[in-house]
């Protein structure tokens, strides 16, 4: 029975099959698209040109019919959903927040000498050079540096002082107006 329903159809659509349908061998895809089966989308409020016309789907009159009645998230009086979901901890607006930089990645690029936040960021190891540096003890520090920077772990600073380096906290400068 579904074969003659196929058999009808293709007689009613005959030569009305789409282009990459008849260059295909597979016949899953040679299925003819009836007349009208695709539809622009719906442009609603654009006005006499998008075919809705006068009211543009909203009916006449009424609370949904004007353009600002409601404001986002309006739900006809029922509690909100923003309002319905818990609110729980609290985020501090104060916190301090450090770029860290770990003593083994300083180990790999063998460096020498001071390691000042403005050479930390043009290795890429930091993003900014004005933030905060803190350093953290993970890795083994072979060569003795000068460090200079705002925090400093403390197995950090024992690792450090073990390979002979020191760490100095950086000063905050302030800036004058003359």
């Amino acid at each position: 029975m579904a074969n003659t329903d196929f058999a009808k159809r293709s007689e009613i659509y005959k030569g009305k099959r789409t282009k990459k349908a008849s260059k295909k061998a597979n016949t899953s895809n040679s299925v003819p698209v009836p007349k009208n089966s695709r539809k622009d989308k719906k442009r609603v409020g654009q006005g006499p040109g998008s075919g809705m016309g006068k009211t543009s789907t909203r009916g006449q009159k009424g609370q949904r019919a004007r353009a600002s009645s409601m404001r986002p998230g309006f739900e006809g009086g029922q509690m909100r959903l923003s309002l319905r979901m818990p609110k729980r901890g609290f985020t501090n607006i104060f916190k301090t927040v450090f770029q860290p930089v770990n003593l083994s990645v300083l180990a790999k690029l063998n460096l020498s000498g001071e390691v000042t936040p403005a050479l930390l960021e043009e290795k890429g190891l930091i993003k900014s050079a004005e933030g905060k540096v803190k350093f953290l003890g993970s890795g083994e520090l072979k060569s003795a540096l000068k460090l200079v920077g705002d925090a400093i772990s403390y197995s950090a600073k024992e690792k450090l002082e073990k390979a002979g380096g020191s760490f100095s906290a950086r000063t905050a400068e302030k800036k004058t107006k003359e």
